[in-house]
């Protein structure tokens, strides 16, 4: 297969400082390697709290001039970014599969096409930052409101969706007027990089998008805790976003937070039960299951339980693992080994506990093409069925490519289990009766609730979740709420010295 990847290399520095790349100061390196068979994709030096000092001072300077620059400015430079993304389309492609190990066939046609329209939406909506019509609600004074950037934007990226998650941290900070520093994962820093190298090429002024690398307990920490950061966004398990937030409101910063999900499919007995079944192995195997949105908990009526197990199982056992940069490939390895092995930890002990593995539950030696995947970290799509509600496989986030299938009776019962977790990010109701779909998506406490299908995102709706799952949005015009803070500015239309209110303070009426 073609490995070839073309352009930015980070030979230069593996920091995004003011417009250029630099070295960071820490002296302490990181190998980014492919998940896929361990070779080294590209050694990059990682930030000191100098570096990150540094980042934030260069978002701080820019910010007066960035933050006051017209909608139409900054819409424009939006609308070059998204142009010069679509012309580097391919190369973001390949340096986002060989550092994750995700198909060439995803990063093609779902992550860089997807970050692409991301771009172009917030071009527009960066001229569309509406408050309440002005107004006179007490009589004597005009009262408006004023939708302001917040500042020095602090953010942190995982390493499922490297450059997406760039992408979804970076549009809604700047469209309203802030500038940002943001961490991505130590793991997958090298699109991030390329996306800010994109924003300065797009005419976007330096110091408004800064990038650093490093570790997450050391310069993560230090930039949420930085006192010129005014906010912080965070993206990530629920554990360490409650680390986030611990240090965040020490400052007392806005924060956005976007955490774990344990995704339910509900199957009501008068669904479509292909369709269900394709949506089932879709849903949960996207991006080999590293996904705060995967179906990982299915749900299915007793009349179809069966016949969905098997024909899950029959597609499961039908998925083409191998070489990323292969265009057949449907599943590519995990983030990593360690990874790999915590998600066969999780079915092994389900084993124990006597579930039933109705497909995969193993680590694969060969790829659909002949490719040695004992080099690499993968592990087959699985199928688990006959385990207990509260057990940790069915309860805990897992982050990879298994599906836990339990029956159900009663429609109550399924929205039951459906909102028996902590999380609440996203699930999906399948039904062809209008009133199950509207009493599911109702009911179910979730941020984003599909009916008939499993993951679909667009760049006008919001993501983000409920409960553990975190709060507030990503994506669409209520993302920009996120990012701005409301003034309310109320001015006098009396022209009269002394207000009929001064007489409760001085004097009489």
């Amino acid at each position: 297969m073609d490995r070839t990847i073309v352009g930015t290399r980070f030979d230069a520095g593996a920091q995004y400082i003011d417009g250029a790349l630099r070295k960071g100061t820490s002296g302490d390196t990181f190998d980014v390697t492919s998940p896929a068979d361990g070779t080294l994709v590209q050694r990059v030096d990682l930030a000191s709290t100098a570096d990150v000092d540094a980042a934030v001072a260069a978002a701080k300077r820019a910010f007066p001039a960035w933050s006051t620059a017209t909608p139409a400015e900054r819409s424009t430079a939006l609308t070059r970014l998204a142009a010069i993304l679509e012309e580097r389309a391919e190369d973001f492609a390949r340096v986002e599969s060989a550092q994750t190990g995700k198909p060439i066939k995803l990063t093609t046609e779902f992550d860089v096409p997807g970050t692409i329209d991301n771009t172009a939406f917030f071009a527009g909506a960066a001229r569309n930052l509406e408050g309440k019509a002005s107004g006179e609600w007490s009589g004597t004074h005009t009262s408006s409101i004023r939708r302001e950037a917040i500042g020095v934007v602090g953010s942190i990226a995982p390493w499922n969706y490297p450059l997406q998650m760039a992408a979804w941290k970076i549009l809604p900070a700047i469209a309203a007027g802030n500038t940002i520093v943001l961490k991505p994962a130590e793991l997958t820093p090298l699109t991030s990089l390329m996306f800010a190298q994109a924003c300065t090429d797009a005419g976007i002024p330096d110091g408004v998008v800064n990038v650093i690398t490093g570790k997450g307990r050391s310069v993560g920490e230090y930039l949420i805790g930085h006192p010129d950061v005014s906010m912080v966004s965070f993206t990530g398990s629920t554990g360490v976003g409650t680390r986030v937030g611990e240090v965040a409101i020490q400052g007392v910063k806005r924060t956005h937070l976007e955490l774990g999900g344990k995704a339910p499919f509900v199957v009501f007995d008068d669904a479509d039960l292909e369709a269900a079944i394709n949506g089932a192995a879709a849903g949960s195997l996207i991006n080999t299951g590293q996904d705060c949105t995967a179906a990982t908990r299915a749900y299915v009526q007793r009349p179809l339980f069966d016949a969905f197990v098997a024909g899950a199982a029959e597609i499961f056992d039908s998925i083409r693992l191998g070489d990323p940069f292969n265009a057949q490939t449907d599943l590519g390895p995990l983030v990593s080994e360690r990874q790999r092995d915590s998600v066969a930890g999780f079915v092994d002990r389900a084993r124990g506990y006597g579930a039933t593995i109705a497909a995969g539950g193993f680590a694969p030696e060969k790829g659909h093409d002949g490719t040695d995947l004992t080099v690499g970290a993968y592990y087959r799509p699985t199928l688990v069925t006959g385990i207990a509600q509260d057990a940790e496989i069915v309860q805990q986030e897992l982050f990879g490519p298994v599906l836990v299938v339990l029956p159900f009776d009663t429609d109550d019962e399924g929205i039951e289990l459906a909102n028996d977790t902590p999380y609440g990010l996203a699930a999906s109701a399948w039904t062809t009766n209008t009133f199950r779909a509207l009493r599911a998506t109702r009911e179910i406490q979730a941020g984003c609730v599909w009916v008939n299908d499993h993951i679909p995102i667009i760049s006008e709706m919001p993501h983000g979740g409920y409960k553990a799952s975190g709060y507030g949005k990503d994506m669409s015009q209520y993302s920009l709420d996120e990012y701005t803070q409301v003034k309310h500015v109320m001015q006098d239309i009396t022209a009269v010295a002394r207000k009929d209110w001064h007489r409760t303070i001085f004097g009489d009426r």
